[in-house]
C-alpha cells in the first residue's frame, strides 16, 4: 500500500530529532505534570506521559471554562459593570 505522506514532507536526516532528544523532551514534559512530580524517580512510558499530558491539558481547559462562567456570573451580579464591559473582559480572558 503506497504511503499517503509526500516524500517532500519528510524531514531531512540533518533535521531529524534523535531518540535522546525525544527522551529529554518527554522527561521535561513529565516534570511539568503535577502528578508526575510525586513519582519523578519512577520510569514511565512515553505513551503514559503523553496521555497524562493530554488529560492535564483537557483539565486545564475545563478549569478555564468553569472560571470564565463563574466570572460571567460575578460580573452579572455586580450591577456596576455593563454588558459591553463584561463582554470585553471575557474576550480578554479567552
Amino acid at each position: 500500500m503506497p504511503s499517503r505522506r509526500s516524500h517532500t514532507s519528510l524531514p531531512s536526516s540533518s533535521s531529524r530529532i534523535t531518540q535522546e532528544q525525544i527522551a529529554d523532551l518527554l522527561s521535561k514534559l513529565q516534570q511539568l505534570l503535577p502528578e508526575s512530580r510525586v513519582r519523578s524517580n519512577e520510569r514511565v512510558s512515553s505513551a503514559t506521559v503523553l496521555q497524562e499530558t493530554c488529560n492535564y491539558i483537557k483539565s486545564l481547559h475545563r478549569d478555564i471554562d468553569d472560571l470564565t462562567a463563574r466570572l460571567g456570573e460575578l460580573l452579572a451580579a455586580a450591577g456596576g459593570v455593563s454588558s459591553e464591559e463584561a463582554a470585553i473582559i471575557r474576550s480578554l480572558l479567552m
